[in-house]
């Protein structure tokens, strides 16, 4: 992977797959570059330059105690510096909040592609002192506890599921993303309720989800599309339960920008 150094001096690592347009894919919580896989190779099939990020307190790029919503938006626009300077951006859940926020704050970003942003819209909102706690918890060397309660309290996913996850093989790598659990609960918990900096930003913007996917994200996409002027709402039938469907997507992003 490349390395890029954001504005506080945190390094951020990158990989580029493919030739053509540059797509940035932004993740959402408790994944790395390696999880947009799928997502990279399926572009790059379609004729674009992807482009997969660590973002901070993630794989292997380095962290910044205390960092706020801010730091994630420098991030972006060094990766997106890095590899030209403008850049078409998918973000997905967490990422496509952080996506939209850096297009309000003139990141150069051409085309906004938002998959299952988690706007809460003031409804269900998680309890004001969550990312506090989940900071405790890292801060006393419980980290394990910290993704447990940001599955629960932030992601909505019921206890017999998080149980299941916890005894599975996977939980470890989970674990090692626990410090980026305050980072998604603060910047979500900021933008929650989208204002007019953020449903008027000047790039073209399609929403996408799936036909089946979690009733809180499915709400979230269907009311942002409302209430942006000129965003297209996408329903993928082929993405399931909060995970796009790479070739699905791909080709959604390529009937817009080619």
């Amino acid at each position: 992977m490349h390395t890029v150094t954001s504005a506080d001096g945190t390094p951020i690592a990158y990989d580029v797959t493919g030739e053509g347009a540059t797509v940035v894919i932004v993740n959402g919580a408790m994944s790395t570059a390696a999880d947009a896989a799928g997502l990279a190779a399926a572009l790059a099939d379609a004729g674009f330059r992807a482009v997969t990020w660590d973002r901070r307190a993630r794989g292997s790029s380095g962290d910044a105690p205390g960092s706020a919503p801010q730091r994630e938006v420098d991030d972006l626009a060094a990766v997106i510096d890095a590899v030209g300077g403008e850049a078409a951006v998918l973000g997905h859940s967490s990422g496509a909040v952080l996506g939209l926020v850096a297009a309000a704050r003139d990141v150069p970003i051409r085309a906004l592609f938002l998959s299952e942003p988690p706007f809460r819209f003031g409804v269900d909102e998680p309890a004001d002192d969550l990312a506090e706690r989940l900071q405790r918890s890292v801060d006393e060397g419980r980290p394990e506890d910290a993704v447990v309660t940001f599955q629960i309290e932030s992601v909505g996913l019921p206890r017999e599921m998080v149980d299941q996850i916890r005894a599975s093989d996977m939980f470890p790598g989970l674990v090692a993303l626990a410090q980026s659990t305050v980072y998604d609960t603060n910047l979500v918990r900021e933008v929650s309720t989208p204002g007019p900096e953020l449903l008027g930003v000047g790039v073209p913007v399609t929403i996408i989800r799936g036909a089946q996917t979690f009733p809180v994200l499915m709400t979230a996409a269907d009311r942002l599309a409302d209430e942006m002027g000129g965003a297209e709402l996408v329903i993928v039938p082929e993405s399931v339960m909060h995970r796009p469907d790479p070739a699905a997507t791909a080709r959604v992003i390529r009937e817009r920008l080619v």
